[in-house]
């Protein structure tokens, strides 16, 4: 069938929360954009990986082609949201794979795919979900009818975009999986990415829905930068928006390093205890948005290390509240237990969370040694493991 605009907004919101709940629903997803990937072709699959890393999925991208330089800040994105880039020399888990994503690419045969991930298009047990704003003569529909945001827009990334903005207002599905705000620094940053990429900053931008979806990201880009990172400049320029996001994946990487080199192993936990020293040191060096994000890759790396289980406990900033945070991850093959089941089990009823990974928090006046407690944990959940 020929790409044609959707005609009503019944119909688009009918197909974003049919991407919702499969984003929900699913477990293992594969993306993949087209041959000679530019700029919006490679922000849009970053971008909508980002999305997926915050319910916990597994994602792999499938990147063979050259990478811009002026966009290789992006990477960096991936490696510290556990995102992996595959390519031709990959082996790729297709038995595990149960949607594919694809982005930016009018048509079937400008996929950039490997014969493995052609054959992954045939099964009829694999959903494929699809953003695209090729609205032409010679485009055709690669994704499943309900699951096909396909539509005039400026870029994929701005469909990308609307989707997030959508997710926002989904408050149960948010509570469910702990997240605080979807559309974080670095969602935002690779969308208007994608959309400055295609518009060439906003110049190739005729419609006034075009130039007003430009503004609403761009205003918004700005307005999560002045919040999260850099809150005493007032920037008026989207270059200079770009110029100090840029140079955040530095801090990224150092705030990463000093977490990840706290873990150590016991039983079947890797666990990392950051006492009120070592989170003043972080909350006076970075950014809260920083160690959210990077803290959540270190505990889904222990995990995966662990073969079962992660643990990360921290003391809130003072000047927030006086709170321990708990975060406890599975390892992605490790589906025999139901993390919900520690709550029960240690009779914590301020948390939640899903089967894959949980958080509670607890007032630190009630904790008397944290290495001590985070030890009882590890041993009641170890228990319990070694039962099942």
């Amino acid at each position: 069938m020929i790409k044609k605009k959707i005609d009503t907004i019944y119909r688009k919101n009918e197909i974003i929360n049919n991407i919702i709940n499969a984003i929900v629903e699913r477990k293992s997803f594969l993306i993949c954009g087209h041959k000679n990937p530019d700029e919006d072709c490679i922000s849009s699959m970053i971008a909508i990986a980002i999305i997926l890393t915050k319910f916990d999925k597994i994602i792999q991208i499938y990147l063979d082609g050259y990478i811009p330089e002026n966009i290789k800040y992006l990477l960096d994105i991936c490696k510290y949201n556990s995102i992996e880039l595959i390519n031709h020399n990959s082996k790729i888990p297709n038995s595990i794979i149960d949607t594919l994503i694809i982005c930016d690419t009018p048509k079937f045969d400008m996929l950039d795919i490997n014969y493995e991930i052609e054959e992954m298009f045939k099964r009829k047990d694999i959903l494929k979900i699809e953003f695209d704003h090729h609205i032409s003569c010679d485009g055709e529909y690669i994704g499943d009818d309900d699951y096909s945001l396909v539509t005039d827009a400026s870029s994929a990334s701005e469909l990308i975009g609307i989707l997030a903005i959508k997710l926002k207002n989904k408050r149960r599905i948010l509570k469910r999986y702990m997240i605080h705000d979807p559309l974080s620094r670095n969602l935002v940053l690779a969308i208007i990415t994608g959309i400055v990429g295609d518009t060439n900053m906003g110049q190739y931008l005729k419609s006034r829905r075009e130039k007003k979806i430009y503004n609403i990201f761009s205003n918004l880009y700005n307005d999560i930068l002045m919040k999260v990172t850099v809150r005493d400049t007032n920037f008026n320029k989207i270059e200079q928006v770009f110029y100090e996001l840029q140079k955040l994946s530095s801090q990224e990487k150092e705030c990463y390093n000093y977490i990840i080199q706290k873990h150590h192993f016991k039983k079947n936990v890797g666990y990392i205890i950051l006492n009120q020293k070592k989170m003043k040191y972080i909350n006076d060096k970075f950014d809260d948005d920083i160690f959210i994000s990077v803290s959540k890759h270190a505990a889904n790396n222990l995990a995966e290390e662990s073969k079962k289980l992660s643990l990360l406990a921290y003391y809130d900033n003072p000047q927030k509240s006086d709170l321990i945070q708990f975060r406890m991850r599975r390892c992605h093959s490790f589906k025999e237990f139901d993390l919900r089941e520690v709550m029960n089990l240690l009779s914590i009823s301020n948390g939640g969370g899903h089967e894959g990974a949980i958080g509670f928090r607890i007032p630190k006046d009630s904790i008397k040694d944290l290495d001590n407690y985070v030890s009882e944990i590890i041993e009641v959940v170890s228990t319990k493991i070694n039962r099942l």
